[in-house]
């Protein structure tokens, strides 16, 4: 029985967090460049740039994971347009306020909070870098979920 137990909450956890795990892994060529390095070094909780990087993209996945969870609760027993739509209602907002949101917070709200963390004095190419991988990060989630919303609403 507590093997099962044990067997149960490991699948929840790795389903948690397996997402966020391959969107590190996908998303790990932007460390390459020295500028993203320093984000990460610079953040909580470790200020470490692994600890840092898994927290942060692990953790940016869950509003994806738990959205779509949401949405297809809500929508159970309903139509697959229906569903569609709900997935949709989930990866524009969400997938929006990444690409927008997150190179601000970077480089506007940041070093507002005593984490200056760019060498290069947050240029053009560290805003094109954050705006590039915010929504090569969205992009990992959003395409997948947007297939599976276009194929819920064929009909059938």
């Amino acid at each position: 029985m507590a093997v099962q137990e044990i067997g149960g909450w490991g699948f929840v956890v790795g389903l948690l967090l397996g997402p966020g795990i391959v969107a590190a892994l996908l998303w790990s060529p932007f460390l390459l460049a020295s500028r993203i390095r320093a984000l990460f070094r610079a953040l909580p909780p470790a200020r470490s740039t692994a600890v840092s990087y898994v927290v942060v993209t692990v953790g940016l996945s869950i509003p994806y994971l738990f959205g779509t969870i949401a949405a297809l609760v809500v929508t159970e027993g309903q139509t697959g347009g229906a569903m569609a739509n709900a997935l949709l209602n989930v990866l524009i907002p969400v997938s929006s306020l990444y690409v927008l949101g997150l190179p601000i917070l970077a480089i506007r709200g940041l070093p507002r909070i005593g984490s200056d963390w760019d060498p290069n004095g947050y240029d053009t190419t560290t805003w094109v870098l954050l705006i590039v991988g915010a929504a090569w990060y969205s992009a990992l989630f959003a395409v997948p979920l947007f297939l599976i919303a276009v194929v819920l609403a064929l009909p059938m």
